[in-house]
């Protein structure tokens, strides 16, 4: 599997691997190459950024693919440090409280941003994009 991803991944030229298993640090040895960023997403809340050798970690919710966020007020959750990808549940009337309470560096959505199942909605995805950035 780990030769599939590398050979798909160079003759793709994509720029970017988010692996979501229980891969360690050997397979993201294998798969680091230049100018590739490779993301480490998982639903363990007290984890070390890099620790496997990511370039950036995605902290997903508890039960990903649920749309259920996290409670970030919870002592279950545990803010990573540095750069980190928050995800799971987020969506335009949540993603600021989540970044200004987590401190995440960025944000990844999905089922958020759907009008109906698999169904993205431009409107939703602006939204998100508007609510996500900064205040000035």
């Amino acid at each position: 599997m780990l030769a599939e991803v590398r050979r798909l991944t160079e003759e793709s030229g994509i720029g970017a691997v988010q692996l979501h298993g229980d891969e360690g640090p050997e397979y993201y040895e294998a798969l680091r190459g230049p100018g590739r960023t490779l993301i480490r997403a998982t639903s363990q809340p007290r984890v070390v950024p890099g620790e496997l050798g990511e370039d950036l970690l995605l902290l997903d919710a508890p039960e990903p693919g649920s749309g259920k966020p996290w409670n970030w007020a919870s002592p279950d959750f545990a803010a990573p440090t540095g750069r980190w990808l928050l995800a799971g549940g987020l969506h335009p009337g949540n993603v600021r409280h989540a970044i200004e309470t987590t401190g995440a560096w960025g944000v990844d959505v999905s089922s958020g941003v759907e009008s109906e199942r698999g169904v993205k909605s431009g409107d939703l995805i602006r939204a998100f994009i508007e609510a996500a950035r900064p205040r000035r």
